[in-house]
């Protein structure tokens, strides 16, 4: 497959860069590389406009969980645009809202029963972050201003997630305009040394935060994690202790834990919810992507009564929290929601997404052996292959060469999207692909590790 060798495909992508500009891309790549026309999408299935088909291997950017044009979704959305599209939130209320708050109340862990809608995943930690801080100011605490991150961590791209996150490729250019943050050593598993477990790896570093917080609690509002997976920090992976272990943490110095489960919510992780493998609620849950199927933009910030009940008062007390969105809880992207809750309730999502991660394990296990693959490494329905110059010394190679461009093209010759971040090649599809075309997957994952390191 060679989807930008035809005419038709090559009349979209001289269309759109008259006009259009691409989130995270130099633009001037596209003289090279003209973006790919998508013409239709079905299941795992995307079709361009000479009807070359190929797998959204990455589910869209993480967020599709049941492939595209799901008939379940697309009917609810269809009776949803006949009765109500749109209504403001402030003041007035309308069914899919409040059934999504209720159920995703039920759903996530214990004491979570308030939900506070926005737009999208940087929204939601905007949100949490906002609420955080004006908590401690409600409760006479005005000097809990601060807020603790990990290193490698990655919040989204708004200036107050830019603040919280550490990946310095998107965050440096802006340093100016951020407010400073305390940054932890990550837990991730890739930095234990040799011979040390994940867990005892993730305890030693839960022993830095807690230097952090002896410090710091005293000024800190809120600690903010992606629980297991730092995704957009090139998938890396920790052990669920850590975050039983902060949890305790920050009770004991009375500090808010934000979950960032934007990216790693609605089994990505094996579990409806990976705060559920560390038996932790944390005081504020941030969930986005796959909340909608992957259909529509939707945020949901789930906290506990007791900070809810800290902004409950008289108006003239003016502790109410003000911040909106003009599309905030829209009933079209609520309904989307609820008819994708349905396909958790209805099928045996997680028990099948745990037999295709065990096939995506059997699939990758040769790579582990290449001698440029550090490490393979799999959480879930997310599995990613770390590649190395130097497999002895895990030395990488230079950015620069931009090698993942190799994978990402080979892999679209072979009908498959992937999409490299920098030096680790991951899969993270929709979990109605099948054991085959997960085979095809691998397949391409395969060929185009091999172009990266020619």
């Amino acid at each position: 497959m060679k989807p930008l060798n035809d005419a038709g495909n090559l009349a979209w992508a001289q269309r759109d860069l008259r006009h259009l500009w691409h989130p995270c891309t130099q633009m001037k790549d596209h003289e090279r590389f003209p973006p790919v026309p998508v013409r239709r999408g079905q299941g795992v299935w995307l079709e361009d406009f000479e009807g070359h088909r190929f797998i959204d291997a990455i589910s869209s950017w993480w967020v599709n969980l049941f492939g595209h044009a799901h008939p379940q979704i697309n009917a609810a959305l269809r009776e949803q645009m006949e009765t109500l599209e749109h209504v403001i939130l402030a003041g007035f209320t309308h069914a899919p809202a409040v059934e999504l708050a209720e159920r995703l109340a039920r759903i996530t862990p214990a004491g979570l029963n308030r939900c506070f809608f926005a737009d999208n995943g940087s929204s939601a930690i905007e949100v949490a972050l906002k609420m955080s801080f004006h908590y401690w100011q409600n409760r006479g605490q005005g000097q809990k201003t601060r807020f603790i991150t990990l290193e490698n961590s990655y919040h989204g791209e708004t200036l107050g997630a830019l603040a919280v996150g550490n990946v310095e490729l998107y965050k440096d250019t802006y340093a100016p305009l951020l407010m400073p943050t305390l940054t932890a050593p990550s837990p991730d598993s890739w930095h234990r040394a040799e011979g040390e477990s994940a867990e005892a790896f993730a305890l030693r570093r839960l022993e830095d935060m807690r230097a952090l917080l002896e410090a710091h609690a005293h000024e800190t509002a809120a600690v903010i994690v992606e629980p297991l997976v730092q995704c957009a920090g090139n998938m890396r992976m920790y052990h669920p202790a850590y975050l039983t272990g902060l949890r305790q943490l920050c009770d004991r110095h009375e500090v808010h834990l934000i979950a960032d489960e934007i990216a790693v919510g609605f089994g990505r992780t094996g579990s409806l919810f990976a705060c559920e493998q560390a038996g932790i609620s944390p005081d504020f849950l941030c969930l986005s992507k796959g909340l909608t199927g992957g259909y529509l933009p939707l945020s949901a910030v789930l906290t506990t009564d007791m900070v809810y009940e800290a902004f409950y008062d008289d108006y003239t007390r003016l502790t109410a929290f003000l911040h909106s969105h003009s599309y905030t809880g829209n009933p079209l992207a609520c309904r989307a929601a609820l008819a994708t809750l349905d396909l958790f309730e209805q099928q045996p999502v997680l028990e099948t997404n745990r037999e295709l991660a065990r096939h995506m394990a059997r699939l990758a296990a040769p790579l582990a052996e290449h001698p440029h693959v550090a490490e393979v490494r799999q959480q879930g329905m997310i599995l990613a292959v770390e590649l190395v110059a130097d497999k002895a010394r895990r030395l990488h190679h230079d950015w620069r060469e931009r090698r993942g461009l190799r994978i990402h093209r080979k892999a679209l010759e072979m009908g498959v999207l992937l999409r490299p971040l920098g030096p680790v090649a991951y899969v993270m599809p929709p979990y109605v692909i099948t054991p085959e075309e997960l085979e095809q997957v691998f397949a391409a994952l395969t060929a185009g590790i091999e172009a990266y390191v020619e």
